[in-house]
């Protein structure tokens, strides 16, 4: 029999890998799921996000999601679908990334107690702290051969012919701790279900193998595909590095453009994993998108979604009025309704010049700012051409060649833009 949660996964795109009788156990009733995540970040990235979306599914299909933060198993590195060990982090460092990931957390799930399927929040240091690598060996390590672990994807791939790396004892136990979190959280909260990537996957069934060896119980499996973009280049990374999901690491006009930027390939994707429209709402988006593919009708509904989903409506509302100074009709107050931050990202890459702050107690002469205290223009004579022509704006303000530049002028307290036509700009920068 088809479930509603597996269903919608599939659909979407989200199902890779199922182990059987999965959807007949979660038709039976109401059951318990749990996601790791490493914290190797005081911030989840778009790639986490992915995994995000899966619990809020499951939670929002009557299930009970555990997100698992590993505070013990980060210290060591998961090998899957890496080709080097990883540098190790200490205890301080992880302990301040998983209470970065805690907070993150709670805008997309529901915690709260008095629901009937709330979610959990649960950190595998605190039950592997005190357990010692004779008890640990004993008691768990005698239930998983070694020829069982070796037979992994993960470990064939590092320590092949091919391999020029190998793999430490560290990684090569990275299985077997994750499998002893499943087992741990099968006996303690009744998990039955483990999801992640499909390159989790070998990770996921020695969990539910330690389960059906150790307790003589039955757990499930579930693993979604890894997200590719159709041009070959890594989903979540820019020439900056990673998207994260935190504004002070990604500022949210960065995060609403890399959704804007996508392909109209990967943005059909985009919009089944990262939204929660409907199939019939999906579809007539990607019906009004083929009739006018000029329009971007996909990537500016993903953008505001995905904006929304992760930051905030006041978040949404200023991305888009920060989007719109570029590439439509704004004013000199829609520029200096923008932070700091945001601002210099919409103008990013445009060149700057340092100005003393001391210069605009008088005012200085438009034209003298032009060509004199910057390089914006050749020379006094071609800015007062250009004023002529009334082609230059201050502000997003169109000016003439009495215009001074005052205190009055200054973005946050500092910056002034000055424009030639559409697509010119310079910063001045008052220090």
């Amino acid at each position: 029999m088809k479930n509603i949660f597996v269903e919608e996964l599939r659909w979407r795109g989200m199902l890779h890998d199922i182990m059987p009788d999965t959807e007949n156990h979660l038709n039976e009733k109401s059951t318990t799921g749990y996601i790791g995540f490493d914290p190797t970040a005081d911030s989840l990235h778009i790639g986490s996000l992915v995994q995000i979306m899966i619990l809020m599914h499951f939670q929002k299909a009557g299930h009970r999601p555990i997100a698992l933060i590993g505070g013990a198993t980060g210290m060591i590195g998961d090998p899957s679908g890496k080709s080097a060990e990883r540098n190790l982090m200490n205890e301080e460092t992880i302990n301040n990334n998983i209470i970065g990931i805690k907070n993150q957390l709670a805008r997309f799930l529901d915690f709260d107690l008095s629901n009937p399927n709330p979610a959990l929040l649960v950190n595998n240091l605190d039950w592997m702290k005190g357990y010692s690598l004779i008890d640990f060996s004993r008691e768990i390590g005698k239930h998983i051969s070694v020829n069982y672990m070796m037979s992994k994807d993960s470990v064939k791939k590092r320590i092949g012919s091919e391999s020029q790396v190998g793999m430490s004892f560290t990684e090569f136990t990275y299985q077997l701790l994750q499998g002893y979190d499943f087992l741990h959280l099968y006996n303690n909260l009744n998990c039955t279900l483990q999801m992640g990537g499909s390159d989790q996957w070998g990770n996921i069934t020695t969990g539910t193998e330690l389960v059906r060896r150790k307790a003589s119980g039955k757990a499930y499996a579930i693993t979604c595909p890894l997200i590719t973009k159709a041009d070959g280049t890594k989903f979540g990374k820019t020439e900056g590095g990673n998207i994260w999901l935190d504004k002070s690491r990604t500022s949210p006009y960065k995060f609403y453009q890399y959704w804007l930027n996508a392909s109209d390939q990967d943005a059909e994707s985009y919009i089944k994993i990262f939204t929660f429209l409907s199939q019939d709402e999906i579809n007539t988006l990607v019906e009004a998108h083929k009739e006018a593919p000029h329009l971007r009708v996909l990537q500016n509904k993903i953008a505001n979604e995905v904006t929304l989903l992760v930051h905030s409506k006041e978040d949404l509302e200023n991305t888009q009025k920060a989007s719109q100074i570029l590439f439509g009709k704004s004013t000199t107050d829609d520029l200096k309704g923008l932070d700091e931050v945001t601002f210099l990202d919409v103008f990013d890459g445009v060149p700057q010049a340092e100005i003393s702050r001391v210069s605009l107690q008088n005012g200085i002469d438009i034209i003298s700012v032009l060509a004199g205290e910057t390089n914006f223009l050749k020379s006094n004579g071609d800015a007062r051409r250009a004023l002529k022509e009334n082609s230059i704006s201050v502000n997003k303000t169109k000016v003439g060649d009495t215009f001074k530049v005052t205190a009055e002028d200054l973005i946050n307290d500092r910056y002034v833009l000055l424009q030639r036509g559409k697509k010119s700009y310079y910063i001045l920068n008052f220090v």
